[in-house]
C-alpha cells in the first residue's frame, strides 16, 4: 500500500519482506518518484519477518533514493526485524522511528 503527503510516500509492505516481494517494492518507489516524492517512510507494521533479500531490497531503494537527492526512513519495526537491523547494522545505515507518528513529528 502507498499513501501520499506531498513530497512523503509511504509503503507499507506486509507478511514476509524477501526476494519474492522485491520487484513489487521497486514498483511502488519508481511510482512514488514519478509522482514527485522525495522522502519515503516505509512503514514495517505489518512485515512479520525481513531475509538477507528484503534487506537488500530496502538498501538498493535507499541508494536509489538518496541518489536522487530524496531519502528512505523506516518505522514500527517488530523485535525480530530490529534484531536483524542491529546484528547487521542497518540501524546505523537507516533512521529508524518507533511509528509513523513519531517519524511525523520530526518532520
Amino acid at each position: 500500500m502507498v499513501s501520499a503527503n506531498t513530497t512523503v510516500q509511504v509503503l507499507t509492505p506486509s507478511g514476509i519482506l524477501d526476494g519474492t516481494q522485491a520487484e513489487e517494492i521497486r514498483s511502488q518507489v519508481d511510482h512514488a518518484l514519478s509522482a514527485g516524492a522525495t522522502t519515503l517512510l516505509m512503514d514495517l507494521k505489518d512485515t512479520t519477518f525481513v531475509d538477507s533479500s528484503g534487506l537488500g531490497t530496502l538498501v538498493s531503494v535507499l541508494k536509489k533514493l538518496r541518489a536522487q537527492g530524496g531519502d528512505m526512513f523506516v518505522c514500527s519495526i517488530n523485535p525480530q526485524v530490529k534484531m536483524l537491523f542491529e546484528l547487521t547494522s542497518m540501524d546505523q545505515v537507516f533512521q529508524i522511528f518507533k511509528d509513523r507518528e513519531a517519524f511525523e513529528i520530526s518532520q
